[in-house]
């Protein structure tokens, strides 16, 4: 796929590995400074909370100027943050307020890196090639935040508290370089879509323009909501001696770790498995396979059976992510994918306060293993959507968008002929 994807790929591995290893040790800095819980819990808040709040004005963002330039000084703020905190640190400013701060200000150049990341793709592999490259990035992703940054974090901290904060801007620093290396301009050429400056709702109303990204929309946001309300209160299911599974936490721990194997091999073999059987027929086992996930807790407690369907609804997860994000990509014009993909971050980041509520509220009233019935009926729910998300509407909708696309060419190319001296 050449050189300039393997350059970003090398940027997006290194940027995945800081997120993993400062996504622990600011929680660990924490428990460092304060024994409450609700205070710990805060980090996280203060982590996730600007994609609710700044994920649309990021793509507006990522559609005004150079997506490689976004994504370099995205990492820049963040090496200048974490700089920051370990001047704080080495000189005895130890509160908690400080690591909202700069959890907050990560969260909030995140929502502009991953939106740009994903935006800028098209422009550096061909169409063809769209699907491994996702894949492999995926990959990359999950591997060096699930599996290599959270150990690497708690090394590092144990270490010295220093260490882990200016490891984690040392990598950031790494991605900044490889960017910089990156050739290339990746600024959307506004007369392709958008005569005027792109608007802040573009990206939503392409969405419900299009009947096939509108269905994936909302079938992503309700099985979103089912696997978060599942998450959310799992824990109380299957750790501890009065539990359903009376797991150990190394016992749930490694329940995660095979969420994430799954996830990684899903991500390895989808562009495979969607030549095989069709992306159709992919997405729909996907979306069966989260209503395993999420409903067989229902009927067993058993760790082994359960361990496969926590691998199972990894890769479910990897697949649907790899064939959505592919074809938003293809059949996106440039000029608002940045705006399409910020709102299905919207999408997938807003739902799971709500779905944690909900999991908690039938928890409460239903108990826990009628609650996972009810959740996987609402897993299983999307499925009504393969009538219309399937092999065929996506094909006839990419065909579409390269016939535009290729007009959209040849306009700008007579254009330029007729302009000529």
């Amino acid at each position: 796929m050449g050189y300039r994807f393997w350059t970003l790929l090398v940027s997006s591995a290194s940027s995945n590995l800081a997120d993993g290893v400062v996504k622990v040790v600011l929680p660990l800095i924490a428990v460092r400074w304060t024994d409450s819980p609700v205070l710990v819990s805060g980090i996280l808040v203060s982590l996730s909370l600007p994609w609710l709040l700044f994920a649309i004005p990021a793509g507006v963002l990522v559609d005004s100027v150079d997506r490689r330039l976004a994504m370099m000084l995205a990492n820049l703020v963040r090496v200048g943050a974490l700089l920051a905190l370990a001047v704080a640190i080495s000189t005895r400013v130890e509160s908690i307020w400080v690591l909202y701060l700069v959890a907050f200000v990560l969260g909030i150049v995140e929502t502009v890196y991953d939106t740009a990341a994903q935006s800028l793709l098209p422009s550096v592999v061909p169409v063809k090639a769209l699907g491994r490259a996702n894949g492999r990035l995926s990959a990359a992703e999950i591997s060096t935040n699930l599996f290599v940054g959270p150990p690497l974090g708690g090394f590092l901290v144990a270490t010295g508290i220093v260490l882990g904060v200016t490891g984690s801007a040392g990598l950031w620093g790494v991605a900044l370089v490889a960017l910089v290396l990156l050739p290339g301009r990746f600024r959307p050429d506004r007369s392709e879509f958008e005569e005027s400056r792109p608007d802040l709702l573009g990206g939503i109303r392409f969405v419900w323009d299009n009947h096939v990204l509108r269905a994936m929309a909302l079938m992503v946001s309700v099985c979103n909501i089912a696997t978060s309300a599942f998450l959310g209160t799992f824990v109380v299911f299957a750790v501890g001696s009065g539990s359903a599974m009376a797991l150990s936490d190394t016992g749930y721990g490694a329940l995660l770790t095979s969420a994430g194997a799954g996830s990684l091999v899903g991500s390895m073999t989808t562009t495979g498995l969607a030549g095989m059987i069709g992306r159709g027929r992919l997405l729909a086992t996907t979306l069966a396979s989260m209503g395993l996930f999420v409903g067989l807790p229902a009927v067993t407690s058993n760790y082994w059976w359960i361990l496969i369907s926590f691998f199972v609804g990894g890769f479910a997860v990897a697949s649907w992510n790899v064939v959505t994000l592919t074809f938003r990509q293809r059949v996106t014009p440039d000029t608002v994918l940045g705006r399409v993909n910020s709102f299905y971050r919207l999408i997938a980041w807003g739902t799971l306060p709500l779905g944690a509520l909900l999991g908690g509220a039938l928890a409460e009233v239903l108990g826990m293993q009628v609650m996972f019935a009810v959740l996987a009926a609402l897993a299983l729910l999307p499925l009504l959507g393969v009538r219309i998300v399937n092999e065929h509407s996506m094909s006839r909708a990419e065909t579409a968008a390269d016939v535009a696309r290729d007009e959209t060419l040849g306009d700008d190319s007579s254009q330029t002929q007729s302009e000529a001296p």
